[in-house]
């Protein structure tokens, strides 16, 4: 699961969905950026369209890996950036179709209008952004600058400049039938406004009312009794009233499997990981042979040996691949395609290592009931790293993460671990500590933001994904995954466990004695963080009164229920200005310990009706006189609320004998460029 930026935030690999951490200003402070390993980089920040930042990755300690580390690196990338197609149509049915279209018109622009070209350019980089054009944070819409009267002769000019509009049938008549279908979809509000909707309003059935392509033509109601054999990988489809589950698989070379939906995307990452294998250690070409078995066939049993093989390979670089983490299912429990290539971090590994050393001394130590303690955790493997490539439904957000997300396999073999420092380092870079500064109540807070800002959110991360995700015990009397009994409401629950446990163990004096830790004023820090993120954080949500992103749940669920259990969080108001101030940090983690012990109950009995109780009633609605305020706040900061991530570039050199034999790696600072370069390699491979 992801732990992502805003406090902090977690990924998956390709396995289901355990934890993830997401990054956000409100979370710690935001410091002075740091350096990587080896240079200094340039600012991160590069350009940004409206509120979207965009912020180039650097991973330095790819400098460090052996000719054939790189050469592994380079094919797992290739593999990642293989299967980056997919996420547009899991967004959405017109994913793939508006995606060609706009790349089509940027790529033969002569003799259109600068202007309108300006408009459709910024569209596109938030439309690959966010594969799609719903906003991958507020699941909400966004709408165009430019008009179907802009867009028509934009279109037929790019047609006339030699566009593939229409593939071999192009003809102005063919631009003009795709721009109708397209129509709805690109300019009407009230057409499919939201990605995913948990909870729709009016009685609404949520598959219907959430936009992405993962089902068609089918309601909650359908689905009663039915039981799905590929429930993470497969498009389910109402076909004459009989229920139909498009597997997505490329099929077996013996054509004992027959191929399925994305066959082409998952052939050419099948492709490019076995390239990958003559450089591979053992251990990781278990793994991959296991995940191409698994993407010939699509068994749930092949997914379930690759995470099991993946979780015992510690080899560097890493990766993940496949349909992994269910957010954006309202029924969470279709995976959305991701891939990532990790190189470690030496600098920052060894906080992490301390954690999992020290896992089954977290675990006893943990508020919840004894039944529910596991005497033996399995401790997972964790590495602080840099990436090498982001793609499909990974973003820069994403700051931490454990995987793999099935029980079945982290209880028993255990799960890895992952902090992502140079996401963290291109936020913090993007940021500086103009939010602590707008949003502390005090002196004294932001003086221990910017002080101990970059420590307390590397802490967190560490701890929500190594003592977090990992923790607990179910009831043996489940006899499934406890997302099964929790359903829509189980990634929220998890990722807020998961982040309780770090808040807890802030002020467990067995961080100070690990050295990780020089002072409580750091756990104090925290505490602080995770008070203003639930303010914060609101900017995210200009309109309506409701949160749909699991993480973003979790901290309002965190701060309502101490502010109404215990008090220890309050809302003041200072020179017309809110804050959300800590009035007592033992009480607040009282409070915290109060919601973890019946948030692990609540996840090891699967009882559904206490989750959406809890949730429901502190952690989807908001104060939205708060959220304009924030909103005027933070635009005042002059600052992107939303952020997209540009990968690094590797480059495949060829020795005298014509065998590649040297991997290089650039940073090209262009978001659209490296997207029509991603495009490109695909339509060649396409056509080879």
């Amino acid at each position: 699961m992801i732990r992502r930026t805003g406090r902090s935030a977690m990924l998956s690999l390709g396995l289901t969905t355990v934890a993830l951490c997401m990054w956000s200003p409100g979370m710690a402070g935001q410091t002075q950026p740091q350096p990587g390993p080896e240079t200094k980089e340039p600012p991160s920040l590069v350009t940004r369209v409206g509120d979207t930042g965009f912020v180039q990755v650097y991973a330095d300690s790819f400098k460090g890996l052996s000719p054939e580390q790189q050469l592994d690196a380079y094919w797992l990338s290739m593999a990642a950036i293989a299967v980056n197609p997919i996420a547009f149509d899991q967004n959405s049915s017109y994913g793939l179709s508006l995606k060609h279209l706009l790349e089509s018109i940027i790529t033969h622009p002569d003799g259109i209008d600068p202007a309108v070209l300006k408009k459709i350019t910024d569209y596109a980089m938030l439309f690959w952004g966010n594969h799609g054009n719903h906003n991958a944070f507020t699941s909400r819409k966004f709408l165009p600058e430019f008009t179907p009267d802009e867009l028509r002769p934009a279109a037929q000019q790019a047609l006339k400049n030699g566009a593939p509009i229409g593939g071999d049938r192009h003809s102005p008549e063919v631009v003009d039938s795709m721009l109708s279908v397209l129509q709805r979809a690109i300019f009407d509000p009230d057409f499919q406004p939201m990605l995913t909707e948990k909870n729709p309003p009016n009685g609404q059935d949520p598959l219907q009312a959430s936009g992405n392509n993962y089902y068609s033509g089918i309601t909650l109601k359908d689905l009663a009794g039915f039981t799905e054999h590929y429930a993470l990988n497969s498009r389910l489809v109402n076909r004459n009233g009989q229920l139909i589950e498009e597997v997505y698989r490329a099929g077996t070379p013996d054509g004992s499997v027959p191929p399925g939906r994305y066959a082409h995307e998952l052939g050419l990452a099948i492709d490019d990981l076995q390239h990958a294998l003559p450089y591979a250690p053992e251990s990781q070409k278990k793994v991959i042979n296991d995940l191409i078995r698994y993407y010939q066939t699509g068994e749930r049993p092949d997914w379930i040996q690759c995470g099991i093989d993946w979780v015992q390979d510690r080899t560097n670089p890493d990766f993940s691949n496949g349909f992994v983490e269910v957010y954006k299912d309202a029924r969470g429990q279709k995976g959305a395609i991701q891939g990532f290539v990790t190189v470690v971090d030496e600098q920052m590994n060894k906080m992490m290592t301390g954690f999992a050393a020290n896992a089954s001394y977290f675990e006893q130590k943990a508020p919840w009931d004894a039944k529910y303690k596991n005497p033996h955790p399995n401790p997972p493997i964790v590495n602080a790293d840099e990436t090498t490539v982001e793609t499909g439904d990974f973003d820069v957000t994403t700051i931490g993460d454990n995987l793999p997300n099935e029980d079945e396999i982290h209880e028993k073999y255990g799960s890895k671990s992952f902090i992502f420092t140079g996401s963290i380092r291109a936020l913090n870079s993007a940021t500086g500590t103009k939010v602590a500064e707008e949003f502390a109540n005090s002196q004294a807070e932001i003086d221990r933001a910017k002080k101990y800002g970059d420590l307390a959110e590397n802490l967190f991360t560490a701890m929500h994904e190594v003592i977090g995700h990992g923790s607990g015990k179910m009831n043996p009397k489940l006899t499934a995954e406890p997302a099964s009994y929790l359903k829509e409401y189980y990634s929220t629950l998890e990722e807020t466990r998961a982040d309780l446990m770090a808040l807890w163990n802030f002020f467990d004096p067995k961080l100070v004695d690990m050295g990780v830790m020089p002072t409580y004023d750091v756990a104090k820090t925290a505490y602080d963080s995770e008070a203003r993120a639930a303010l914060v954080q609101l900017r995210e949500v200009p309109t309506g009164d409701t949160i749909e992103e699991d993480h973003r749940r979790g901290t309002q669920l965190i701060v309502n229920y101490i502010r109404d259990k215990t008090g220890a969080i309050q809302p003041v108001t200072r020179d017309g200005k809110v804050y959300m101030i800590v009035t007592n940090y033992s009480k607040m983690r009282e409070g915290v310990g109060m919601l973890l012990s019946e948030l692990m109950r609540i996840k090891a009995e699967g009882d559904y009706d206490a989750a959406k109780a809890l949730i429901t009633q502190y952690g989807i609605h908001f104060n939205t006189a708060w959220r304009d305020q924030v909103v005027a706040r933070y635009k005042a900061l002059d600052l992107p609320t939303h952020w997209v991530g540009i990968n690094p570039e590797l480059e495949l050199h060829q020795g005298s004998g014509g065998q590649p034999d040297t991997v290089t790696i650039s940073y090209p600072r262009d978001f659209a460029q490296q997207q029509l370069l991603y495009s490109k390699i695909e339509g060649e491979r396409r056509t080879n």
